[in-house]
């Protein structure tokens, strides 16, 4: 199946500054696909070239096989890149009947966008009276008239409380189960990792790893060392601690008190480290083998520090 986008070396440089530098990769059909990286790390520079907003350096893109620049490939697509200019004293319907007068398509649409990100009821309310969380529905509502099978968005999430981000973290997912395409760069991880099927990381405009959430977690290391988290506790955890700095495989232990957690070759596992524990004479209360997070691996990546 070919992609929906395909991404080809890319570059773009604003003199020294080097946003992208030879950026590759391409955006399987009906994913939920995440751009991901720090603050300044070409994120909003991608979309915008995709978008034909900004124009590159070198290299090229294209959209289902066709170049990206034509206006009818455009057309199939929504994009959110920022908060669109709507009328405070309008309201949302009003709103969306002008932004359908702009796009020239999807007048039609406006009472099936409006119920699809759940406004209908306050579609006579006035834009000043809605939540931030409303707003950014809206904004998405304005993106699926004309029902375009792709939806690109920078941040979606950005700015919002709590309830706000579970309600387009939800829509995201529901628009997705409907068949569309959705590409988002984002620099929240929890919730790229609740919502993505697919991740790009991009550190200083260099592509520093790219595949499904599970591929990317589940990669291996620069120092090709898989690495895996266990939590463990006994009634003697000093003694513990001193059995398990003796195990082979084992390259940190972290004693916070009540219990330990040890960072292991993938070599490592619960089992045996049960087994080694019993046949030492001690016996485990606790044993967890801990999920790596997206965050985790992410950090692995690009490293604490912040591009800024």
């Amino acid at each position: 199946m070919n992609p929906v986008l395909s991404i080809q070396n890319i570059s773009k440089f604003y003199g020294p500054v080097h946003a992208l530098n030879n950026v590759s990769f391409d955006v399987p059909k009906g994913s939920v696909f995440g751009i991901l990286g720090p603050n300044g790390s070409g994120k909003t520079t991608m979309l915008g070239i995709v978008m034909d907003i900004l124009k590159v350096t070198s290299g090229n893109f294209l959209w289902n096989g066709q170049p990206g620049s034509s206006n009818e490939m455009r057309r199939q697509i929504g994009t959110l890149l920022e908060t669109p200019n709507f009328y405070h004293y309008l309201s949302g319907q009003k709103n969306l009947q002008i932004a359908a007068a702009i796009k020239q398509r999807g007048k039609e649409d406006i009472p099936r966008v409006l119920d699809k990100v759940n406004l209908t009821q306050r579609k006579d309310s006035k834009f000043n009276t809605y939540s931030l969380g409303m707003k950014q529905r809206l904004a998405i509502a304005s993106t699926l008239l004309g029902d375009p099978d792709i939806l690109v968005f920078d941040e979606p999430t950005n700015g919002l409380d709590p309830a706000g981000i579970a309600e387009i973290r939800e829509l995201i997912k529901q628009l997705n189960r409907q068949g569309k395409t959705i590409i988002m760069a984002s620099h929240i991880l929890d919730e790229v990792e609740k919502v993505c099927t697919h991740v790009a990381i991009i550190q200083k405009g260099v592509l520093k790893t790219v595949g499904s959430v599970q591929e990317v977690m589940n990669a291996t290391s620069a120092d090709k060392v898989v690495r895996v988290d266990i939590e463990l506790s006994a009634d003697n955890l000093a003694g513990l601690e001193n059995l398990l700095r003796q195990m082979p495989g084992i390259l940190a232990i972290n004693n916070n008190g009540t219990a330990l957690t040890i960072h292991a070759e993938e070599t490592v596992t619960p089992t045996g480290i049960n087994s080694y524990c019993f046949e030492k004479g001690i016996v485990l209360s606790q044993l967890n083998l801990k999920r790596k997070s997206l965050e985790t691996r992410f950090l692995e990546i690009t490293g604490t520090q912040s591009d800024r």
